[in-house]
C-alpha cells in the first residue's frame, strides 16, 4: 500500500480544492493511470476544519470509483503513529475503499469489553 502526501494546502476550504485539483490530482491520475491494478493508495492530508471535508470525501470517493480494481483511501492528520496505524489497518481490510478517515492520535484508548 501506497502513503501519498498530499499539501501543503490553504487553510480556507475552497482555496483547498482549488490547489489540489489544479496541482496535485493531475500527478495523481498520472501516478494510478502507470500502477498495477492491485495497488492500494492513500492519500495523507493535513488535519483541516469542516469546510474540507466534502471536497475530500468527493475526491477519494471519485477515484476509488474511477480505479475500481484498487482500494484508494485518505486519513487526514499530521500524527505519525496515526497514520501508521491507519495504513496497517487499511493494508488488512480489503474490502474498505473510497474513505476518508480523520484520525486522532489521542484516540480513547482501548476498548474496554467485559468478559462473562
Amino acid at each position: 500500500m501506497a502513503l501519498l502526501r498530499v499539501g501543503p494546502l490553504p487553510a480556507d476550504g475552497l482555496a483547498a480544492s482549488a490547489r489540489f485539483h489544479s496541482r496535485d490530482l493531475p500527478g495523481i491520475l498520472a501516478a494510478l493511470a502507470h500502477e498495477g491494478d492491485g495497488d492500494a493508495l492513500t492519500l495523507v492530508f493535513a488535519p483541516a476544519d469542516h469546510s474540507h471535508r466534502g471536497w475530500r470525501l468527493s475526491v477519494v470517493q471519485g477515484l476509488a470509483r474511477e480505479h475500481a480494481r484498487r482500494r484508494i483511501n485518505a486519513v487526514a492528520s499530521d500524527d505519525e503513529a496515526a497514520i501508521a496505524a491507519a495504513a496497517r489497518y487499511l493494508a488488512m481490510a480489503p474490502g474498505v475503499t473510497g474513505q476518508y478517515l480523520v484520525l486522532d492520535g489521542l484516540g480513547a484508548g482501548e476498548v474496554v469489553c467485559a468478559k462473562p
